[in-house]
């Protein structure tokens, strides 16, 4: 179980994250819904220790954890895949495994994975070489390579193809039928709304609301996802004026 507990991010005099909280139960997935700037990436990584808040908690189990221990825990795939671009793919799986620990198990998890994404063939080209695609799934496998008990995923689904991006959804639906956490962040609502136990959507870095799919639809009055979250950021309006503005109305 992972519980924000009235988190701020301050960078300078700006508030990026406004006094945030929430709690994802394990063997849930939450998904953070939110326009870009709205608080989502610098929260994340929070998460996963790599930003330290400007004030709040951050419990795991009811704990807190020093961000070494919580890197531990996590399998995390950024917005952007950052890789050493220096090495092959191969290289870098090694490099993460034996930072992990993985010892014996390393080769098995990762020619499953390699595979499961198809990305034999690149296994041995520098992945400053591959396309944003493949560098996805190369990111994507070091987060799941060594079974971590949280996810932690923002924008995942980018650059994949539909086949991978099947795979990946079930990879997440195990991972919560055997009790972990799972936190992503994505602007495909549908992909949200079939995925996701609960939401959360963040403007302006604040929380503005949470609950269920059907939740959401009840708070905004509106009956497609789509629609509650254009209402809940306060997009809709900016949108008719827009297209009125292209339209000389």
């Amino acid at each position: 179980m992972i519980q924000i507990m009235n988190i701020y991010k301050y960078f300078g005099d700006t508030p990026a994250v406004n006094g945030i909280q929430f709690t994802v139960q394990d063997g849930e997935i939450y998904g953070l819904l939110g326009p870009n700037g709205s608080g989502k990436t610098t929260m994340m990584k929070i998460m996963v220790g790599l930003l330290p808040p400007t004030k709040g908690k951050l419990l795991i189990d009811g704990k807190v954890h020093n961000p070494v221990a919580i890197k531990e825990m996590v399998g995390y795939v950024p917005e952007s895949p950052i890789l050493y671009e220096s090495l092959t793919p191969y290289e870098l799986f090694n490099l993460v495994g034996k930072i992990r620990k993985m010892g014996s198990h390393l080769e098995s998890k990762v020619n499953n994975l390699v595979r499961a994404f198809e990305i034999e063939k690149y296994c041995n080209q520098l992945v400053g070489t591959l396309s944003f695609g493949t560098k996805q799934k190369v990111s994507i496998i070091t987060a799941l390579m060594h079974d971590p008990r949280i996810l932690i995923l923002d924008e995942a689904m980018n650059g994949l193809d539909p086949k991978s991006a099947r795979i990946l959804r079930e990879i997440l639906i195990t991972f919560k039928k055997e009790g972990k956490t799972i936190v992503f962040s994505t602007h495909i609502l549908p992909l949200a709304e079939m995925m996701c136990d609960r939401m959360g959507v963040i403007h302006k870095g604040k929380l503005i609301t949470e609950g269920t799919v059907s939740q959401l639809k009840e708070v905004a009055h509106e009956k497609n996802l789509e629609d509650v979250f254009l209402k809940l950021t306060e997009s809709k309006k900016d949108i008719k004026e827009i297209l009125d503005a292209i339209k000389g109305v």
